[in-house]
C-alpha cells in the first residue's frame, strides 16, 4: 500500500511546524540567559495552561492519565532539557540527542506488547547510538557528559509520555497537552524552589527583559499551540507514515539555527554524529515503508 505525498500547502505547514520545533532550542537558550532553568520550565507550562484551558475543552481521559503525562513531559522532559541547556549542552546538539526518544518509545512499546526487536531496528539503534557516543567523546565546549546524560534522561521521559498519551487513545492533542500542564507546574515549581531558591526566582522574574518574556511566550504560543494544533490537524488528514518523517528535520533546523544565530560551530565530528543519528532515525522510521514498496514491486 502506498500513500500519496502531502499537498504543497500541507507540506509547507508541516515544514513550518518542524521549523518552529527545531528553532525553539535557540529560543530556549535565549530565555536561559536570565531565567533559572526550572523556573523557565514552570513559566512555560503556566502560559500553556492559562488562559488556553478556558477555551480548549478537557479531553475525556482519566485525571490519572493527564497527571502522568504532565509529570513526565513537564518535570521529566522539559525540566531536564532546560537544566541541561544551562551550560551543559549546545542547543543544536540538544535538538539532536533528544530525538533518541524514538528508540526509547519503541523499546517501551515492545516491552509492553512483548514484541521481538527486528533487525532493522537494531541497525537503526546502533547507528544512532554511535552518533551519541561520538558526541560524548568529542563534545568539548558543545556537550559535557552530564549534558548528554541529562538529555538522554529527558528523551526517556518524553518516551514515557508518548506511551501514556497512546493509552489515552484518539484525543485532541492540543487540549490534552494544555490540561496535562496543570500537573507539570507543581513539581517544576517545587523543584525550582528547592534547587534554585526563592532569591533566584525573584531575581529571574524581576530581571527578565522583553526578549526573555518573548521566549517564554513562544514556548506556549509557537511551540505548543501552533505546533500541536497544526501537527494534529495534519495527522487527522494524512497517514502517520506520511507526516511523521517530517520530524527528522527538527534537529536539522535546530543545528542550523544554533549555528546561524548563536555561532555554534559545526566541526566534522559534529556533522558525522548528526548524520549517524539522523540515519538511524530515518532507517527506523522509513524502512518498513520502503520494505512494503519493494514487496509490492516484486
Amino acid at each position: 500500500m502506498t500513500h500519496a505525498p502531502l499537498p504543497l500547502r500541507h507540506f509547507l505547514l508541516a515544514l513550518a511546524v518542524v521549523a518552529v520545533w527545531g528553532t525553539n532550542f535557540v529560543v530556549i537558550r535565549i530565555g536561559l540567559d536570565h531565567l533559572p532553568p526550572l523556573l523557565f520550565a514552570t513559566l512555560r507550562f503556566c502560559l500553556v495552561l492559562i488562559p488556553t484551558a478556558f477555551f480548549v475543552k478537557r479531553p475525556a481521559v482519566p485525571w490519572s492519565n493527564l497527571a502522568a503525562y504532565g509529570v513526565l513531559i513537564g518535570a521529566g522532559q522539559f525540566g531536564l532539557l532546560f537544566v541541561a541547556m544551562k551550560g551543559h549542552i549546545s542547543p543544536g546538539l540538544a535538538s539532536l540527542v533528544v530525538q533518541t526518544q524514538v528508540f526509547f518509545t519503541i523499546g517501551m512499546a515492545m516491552w509492553i506488547s512483548k514484541e521481538r526487536v527486528q533487525g532493522f531496528q537494531i541497525a537503526a539503534l546502533l547507528l544512532a547510538a554511535s552518533g551519541i557516543v561520538l558526541i560524548a567523546a568529542h563534545g568539548g565546549g558543545s556537550a559535557t557528559p552530564l549534558g548528554v546524560l541529562l538529555i538522554l534522561l529527558a528523551a526517556l521521559s518524553w518516551s514515557g509520555g508518548n506511551i501514556v498519551a497512546r493509552q489515552a487513545g484518539a484525543v485532541n492533542m492540543l487540549g490534552y497537552v494544555v490540561w496535562a500542564s496543570m500537573f507539570s507546574i507543581p513539581p517544576l515549581f517545587l523543584m525550582s524552589l528547592w534547587l534554585e531558591g526563592w532569591p533566584a526566582i525573584v531575581k529571574g522574574v524581576t530581571g527578565a527583559d522583553a526578549l526573555t518574556w518573548a521566549a517564554v511566550a513562544w514556548q506556549a504560543v509557537g511551540n505548543t499551540m501552533f505546533g500541536y494544533a497544526a501537527w494534529g490537524w495534519l495527522l487527522a488528514r494524512h497517514p502517520a507514515a506520511t507526516v511523521t518523517p517530517m520530524a527528522l528535520l527538527v534537529p536539522v533546523f535546530g543545528m542550523g539555527a544554533s549555528a546561524l544565530l548563536l555561532g555554534e560551530g559545526l566541526p566534522a565530528w559534529k556533522l558525522i554524529a548528526a548524520a549517524l543519528v539522523l540515519t538511524g532515525l530515518a532507517v527506523n522510521m522509513l524502512w518498513p515503508k520502503l520494505r512494503a514498496r519493494f514487496a509490492v514491486a516484486a
